[in-house]
């Protein structure tokens, strides 16, 4: 029987990590598979590798666990300040990118951060600034258009070269 591969395993592997490190449920149950595979009898080290944790980690839990059973295992509340948009409306912000900022009321034709900004503004009444609207964009993984980046190029082009333009203007 042929093996199973994955097509671009790496690329998976980053986004499983990722997604377990993003759900809390997710990142319970991985704690629960390293305990029990240590309850089965390997060794930390090869859980850790098996499961691409920390040595130092999956002992960590396995403590936790034998001081304070399963309830010591589940996430703790993280400090910080909690997120200005919800998973649902990131969601929704998402969908929306693949209309026009015009078919969504916001005058534009490409998505910014300026524009996305004035979207989040008007449909959830958050204010974001710009640019943390274009770092928005860049987690939703939509990238600067190819138009975008040339005319920011030779809007800087103009800027630089101004001075001798203004020079051979008054030289003439």
């Amino acid at each position: 029987m042929k093996p199973l591969t994955i097509p671009n395993a790496q690329k998976a592997i980053i986004e499983l990590q990722e997604e377990i490190q993003r759900s809390k449920d997710a990142r319970y149950t991985h704690r629960l598979h390293a305990v029990l595979l240590v309850a089965q009898g390997r060794s930390s080290s090869e859980v850790a590798h098996l499961l691409g944790d920390g040595v130092r980690t999956v002992q960590l839990w396995v403590h936790r666990f034998k001081d304070g059973g399963l309830s010591e295992l589940k996430s703790k509340p993280r400090p910080g300040r909690p997120p200005t948009l919800s998973e649902e409306q990131l969601l929704e912000i998402g969908n929306a990118l693949f209309s026009t900022p015009e078919e969504c009321g916001i005058n534009g034709h490409l998505w910014d951060g300026k524009t996305l900004s004035a979207f989040i503004s008007k449909e959830y009444d958050v204010h974001l600034g710009v640019r943390q609207c274009q770092r928005l964009l860049h987690k939703l993984g939509f990238k600067r258009t190819n138009e975008e980046l040339e005319k920011k190029k030779l809007t800087e082009s103009l800027k630089k070269h101004k001075g001798s333009i203004e020079k051979i203007e008054r030289m003439s």
